[in-house]
């Protein structure tokens, strides 16, 4: 699986039922998890004192990361998104690293 780091930024449309807003919320912490335990979603965090989010997450590629992963949030519609995929860095600190 590829790598990707995600910025999400949601915006409640103007006049969006408070009820509906609710219910997307709800089911959106509901899918976030099940993303994590299908491991597309590994990581999530919100920068201090902003509404946005930022994770790092897995997919196949890029067409996964937004037909099969991002675009089943339930708040997707409601979102904008950057992408940045990733790749190794020989000098990650986090990287194993095999003697041969």
């Amino acid at each position: 699986m590829k790598e990707f780091l995600v910025e999400l930024t949601t915006a409640v449309p103007e006049g969006a039922d408070p009820a509906e807003v609710d219910r997307r919320r709800a089911a959106e912490a509901v899918r976030a998890g099940e993303l994590a335990e299908d491991g597309h979603l590994v990581r999530l965090w919100r920068p201090a004192g902003e509404l946005r989010s930022i994770g790092l997450w897995r997919a196949a590629d890029e067409s996964e990361l937004y037909g099969r992963v991002l675009g089943t949030l339930p708040l997707w519609p409601w979102m904008s998104s950057v992408v940045t995929a990733l790749e190794s860095h020989p000098n990650d600190p986090g990287r194993t690293v095999f003697a041969g």
